[in-house]
């Protein structure tokens, strides 16, 4: 399977946050070729606002395998993780990171600020952990579309 592959599944998971009045993001989990754990925004359902599609995936993720570490996984996403999920990414470890449409209002990417002057190992633009290997821009165009129709109704 392809990346193009998993994310269309991932965007199954946000149209399902689209049809019950979501911020359609959605997300899944693959590891050894299966997804293991699927997930979509319950922000509004749950009345919590850490409850976004990448949370919603990991927590089922690691109940699935029963650990608290991903490194061998991949998830997919339809939106750039806001800087809490890139926090959650880190702890989790997991192993790659593959998102669709950039996040300019939102996405860790804008509060993330390269410091290339400081030299400490851990800081400076990278919120992952440091074996996770970032994948951005697949399917972005029909990711994007997704946010932009949900907002254009609600306008």
């Amino acid at each position: 399977m392809t990346d193009e592959y998993y994310m269309l599944q991932a965007i199954k998971e946000a149209r399902k946050a689209y049809e019950i009045g979501e911020v359609p993001i959605g997300a899944v989990i693959v590891m050894g070729g299966k997804i293991i754990a699927r997930g979509h925004n319950h922000v509004e359902k749950l009345n919590d606002s850490s409850a976004h599609a990448e949370i919603i995936a990991l927590t089922s993720a690691f109940n699935f395998l029963g650990s608290k570490y991903l490194p061998d996984a991949t998830i997919y996403v339809t939106l750039e993780p806001c800087l809490m999920c890139a926090g959650a990414l880190f702890w989790s470890k997991i192993g790659r990171v593959v998102y669709g449409a950039d996040d300019e209002k939102n996405g860790y990417k804008k509060y993330v600020i390269p410091l290339p002057s400081i030299k400490v190992a851990g800081v400076g633009p990278w919120p992952f952990h440091p074996k996770t290997e970032l994948i951005t821009g697949i399917l972005k165009d029909e990711c994007a579309m997704l946010i932009k129709e949900f907002f254009k109704a609600r306008r």
